[in-house]
């Protein structure tokens, strides 16, 4: 069994600010703190030179990589469809703030992102990503597929529905009258768009991940 190898984490905004060595020191840093700012890195320098520079010149920077699957393997999956946009949430906690964005496949621009909401949990957010990279694509009229790396969220937008078993209450409402917004968008729309599934182990990580952890 390979060894995990060790991460950073920089806190660029969080109850305090700094280099950490664990995810659980970072997870403290950013727990209850409205808007924080955080990204793993793979050694201490990088981390270091990243808390002297701007979050947003690092917030879904991809790592370089090199898949394990075997040759025959990434021949038949092939390479990404750029005509697409690509989704993804972040959720510090299950639940905890949880924010989603979309951005182009190709160039990584972004799109739109929403967040954070209070007590929310990734699922929630990648079908929030999902549905509401179906009606920009739909008012823009455009042919464009979007990828996601979420199988639960796929399953949720086929039926037309959120199946968390989240519980509401006030600290969540806002988050929760946004997905009724989703489903009741769901309901009321056709679309043509394809969602398809991200190749993580064949692409890595998808490239509207926030990058944190």
């Amino acid at each position: 069994m390979s060894k995990k190898k060790k991460k950073y984490y920089t806190v660029w905004k969080g109850h305090h600010t700094g280099v950490f060595e664990s995810w659980d020191d970072c997870k403290a840093q950013i727990t209850n703190f409205d808007g924080a700012q955080y990204k793993s890195f793979e050694s201490f320098d990088a981390a270091k030179k990243a808390l002297k520079s701007n979050y947003k010149d690092y917030i879904g920077k991809t790592k370089t990589f090199k898949s394990e699957l075997s040759e025959e393997r990434l021949k038949k999956i092939g390479q990404p469809n750029y005509n697409s946009i690509a989704v993804d949430a972040a959720s510090s906690g299950n639940p905890g703030k949880m924010e989603y964005r979309g951005v182009d496949t190709k160039t990584k621009k972004q799109l739109f992102i929403q967040g954070p909401f209070e007590e929310g949990t990734n699922n929630i957010g990648e079908f929030l990503a999902i549905v509401h990279g179906l009606a920009l694509l739909k008012k823009n009229n455009s042919d464009k597929l979007i990828y996601t790396d979420s199988k639960t969220a796929m399953s949720w937008v086929k039926k037309k529905t959120c199946n968390t078993k989240l519980e509401r209450n006030d600290k969540n409402k806002p988050l929760f009258d946004l997905v009724d917004r989703a489903v009741n968008w769901l309901k009321t729309n056709t679309y043509k768009t394809v969602i398809v599934k991200w190749e993580t182990k064949a692409w890595g990580e998808i490239p509207a991940d926030f990058g944190r952890k």
